[in-house]
């Protein structure tokens, strides 16, 4: 046989292997670069594998299916939209990071009382070309507030307060009433405190000092912030709270099974008029120790946070929610 011959003949054979070799390596590759990841309720393991990895830029595939209930998927302080995850059914979801870090992922169906331990991480490795944003501390640290104190009002109003009654007198307020820096870090009896000791507020009715609070919490919020601190609400606080913020959700019996006390109520005056807004976002970022409420930190921003603290006022003040 010629040596023209022979090697044609090896370069065919070798032509069908890679044919054949190929194909097969390709989807061996791309079965290992998607990870199938299973969610089962938090008693019976949660998300599986419940730790992922990434580099930044290279899209993260991932298949998603649940063994028991529905569930969800969504990633903390991400703009990805959340996708439920059904029973026996493989949902695929694909995510790109742009910066390093640690990202949490967590379900967001209510999937029982302990849905909350539903959480994993992904920890994405690489650089950003960003440069790197100082982060400050959250504004109850600054302040130095003991958030695990009781924190009663030391007054509360006999009449529900009203923020288009106080508007009349907002004119006579000092500017200081009117910063956001105010209002975050006093909480509503404290602002009613000082109003008594103005001058300007001196021959003021109780009822219209309350007003005038419910007024300055008002001026401090949006309707699209009010509109989505809401949704936020709805999503991961009212099985707990409950839609009115009775503490009375559908899940909250089952949270006083677990650590003997029932969730927070959001409509009781004496315990929200005593608390700041800065009180609020320590309670909601680090969560409550021994109460059952989980840490909201790694997974809402911090608009998103001040947004749901707005929300959480209007169960004790008219008007603002409209």
């Amino acid at each position: 046989m010629k040596r023209s011959e022979l090697l044609s003949r090896v370069l065919i054979s070798v032509g069908i292997l890679l044919l054949v070799v190929v194909p097969v390596i390709a989807r061996k590759v791309g079965a290992q670069g998607t990870i199938e990841v299973h969610a089962r309720m938090a008693g019976a393991g949660g998300w599986t594998p419940n730790v992922l990895f990434a580099e930044v830029g290279v899209p993260l595939h991932l298949h998603l299916t649940s063994d028991d209930v529905t569930h969800g998927f969504a990633v903390g302080q991400s703009n990805q939209p959340a996708v439920d995850v059904l029973p026996g059914k493989m949902t695929d979801m694909t995510l790109t990071f742009d910066k390093p870090g640690t990202y949490t992922f967590y379900c967001t169906r209510w999937c029982g009382a302990d849905h909350w331990r539903m959480r994993g991480t992904i920890q994405v490795a690489g650089s950003s070309q960003e440069e790197p944003q100082a982060v400050s501390a959250p504004l109850y640290t600054i302040l130095g507030l003991n958030i695990d104190v009781a924190h009663p009002a030391s007054v509360t109003p006999e009449t529900r307060p009203s923020a288009e009654r106080g508007v009349i007198f907002v004119s006579r307020l000092s500017s200081k009433y009117l910063t956001s820096d105010y209002y975050r870090s006093h909480s509503p009896a404290q602002v009613f405190t000082d109003l008594r000791a103005d001058p300007a507020m001196s021959e003021s009715r109780d009822s219209d000092l309350w007003d005038v609070v419910a007024s300055i919490w008002q001026s401090n919020a949006t309707s699209d912030s009010l509109n989505a601190g809401q949704k936020l609400y709805t999503q991961n606080c009212a099985a707990c709270h409950g839609e009115r913020g009775y503490g009375n959700g559908v899940f909250a019996e089952d949270v006083k099974a677990l650590v003997n006390q029932t969730p927070a109520k959001f409509a009781d005056p004496n315990s929200m008029l005593g608390a700041s807004p800065a009180l609020l976002q320590g309670k909601i970022l680090r969560g409550g120790m021994g109460t059952g409420m989980p840490s909201w930190g790694p997974i809402l921003t911090d608009v998103q946070t001040w947004n749901l603290i707005s929300y959480l006022y209007t169960f004790q003040f008219e008007e603002m929610n409209k």
